[in-house]
């Protein structure tokens, strides 16, 4: 019996179809293992730099190309890649995934590498900092990272509330504690995000820089202007990156939509109408956005409009 579609071989992986462009270039250089049930580790070799990644199956394959949204920037900077693909929201803690590093250490497989960067942001920002413990020297860029979700140590953020019931206190447990013997630790949050400030409170320690992204939301990688993340990346690689770097960086965030979003919501919530309108007028000064300036004339038009009259009394 054929193949369906003329195909002379069945997919690598039944089910999972989305996996076949990995697949491709696994073969050529790299592998693309299961590790459990929810799990890959998806590795190319092309240089003797590394950027670790953690991402999740879902926006693999939303994705165009369904490759991992790290793989672009990886590519075309001539570095291997190492991802630790999720389905689900399982902040990657799973004894495969704890084995596999483990094997990883055992066989020194990040001595084969100059430098080496864990990255990842909220729940993967977790799981950068808990296993870059296995690569002594490593660098972390933590966007809105989870310091554990023990409810006696974080009991606070309610944001994670299935996920309390993951193992948190044994392998690669406590993430600030596994970010000892990084190189360097770079961390992203937004100041004004209660859950995330308390988070990055966990994680002072001499060798973590804070980097504030004010207005920023809890995915500080979503309001970031058009390239600021590959270039903080970027930095963190090359070990670079700097709190002035960060700011001057971040001064873009007005051609960031999501993040003028954040900041109008944020004041719309206080009711004041006349400072939307002032941050409306600065930033279509520099970048002309059409959603925005409907909105710049609608609160116009509703400071123009003549205040309703008072009931007459009796």
């Amino acid at each position: 019996m054929p193949f369906p579609d003329g195909a002379d071989t069945l997919p690598a992986h039944p089910g999972n179809e989305w996996l076949a462009a990995m697949d491709i270039i696994a073969d050529e250089d790299g592998y693309l293992d299961p590790l459990g049930p929810d799990h890959w580790a998806f590795f190319a070799e092309t240089g003797t730099t590394l950027l670790v990644t953690f991402e999740r199956a879902e926006q693999i394959q939303a994705a165009s190309d369904t490759m991992p949204g790290s793989w672009a920037l990886a590519q075309s900077n001539g570095w291997s890649s190492l991802c630790l693909i999720a389905r689900g929201e399982t902040f990657w803690r799973a004894p495969e995934v704890w084995g596999y590093f483990d094997r990883l250490v055992d066989d020194a497989f990040f001595d084969d590498f100059d430098q080496v960067l864990f990255y990842g942001s909220g729940a993967a920002g977790y799981a950068a900092a808990s296993y870059v413990v296995a690569a002594p020297g490593a660098r972390a860029l933590l966007l809105s990272p989870r310091a554990t979700l023990v409810p006696d140590i974080a009991g606070w953020d309610r944001r994670h509330l299935p996920q309390r019931r993951l193992d948190f206190t044994s392998r690669y447990g406590y993430a600030p504690d596994m970010t000892e013997g990084a190189g360097q630790v770079w961390l992203v949050h937004d100041p004004l995000s209660p859950t995330d400030n308390a988070h990055a409170a966990l994680f002072r320690r001499s060798w973590t820089t804070m980097l504030h992204s004010r207005w920023g939301g809890e995915q500080p990688e979503r309001t970031m202007p058009p390239g600021m993340l590959d270039q903080l990346i970027t930095g963190a690689m090359d070990g670079t990156l700097s709190p002035e770097g960060f700011a001057a960086l971040w001064r873009g965030r007005r051609r960031s939509p999501a993040w003028v979003r954040n900041l109008l919501g944020a004041i719309a919530s206080k009711g004041n109408r006349h400072r939307q309108i002032a941050v409306l007028r600065q930033v279509l000064a520099e970048h002309p956005i059409p959603r925005f300036e409907r909105r710049l004339a609608a609160l116009l038009a509703q400071a123009d409009a003549p205040m309703p009259e008072k009931p007459a009394e009796d």
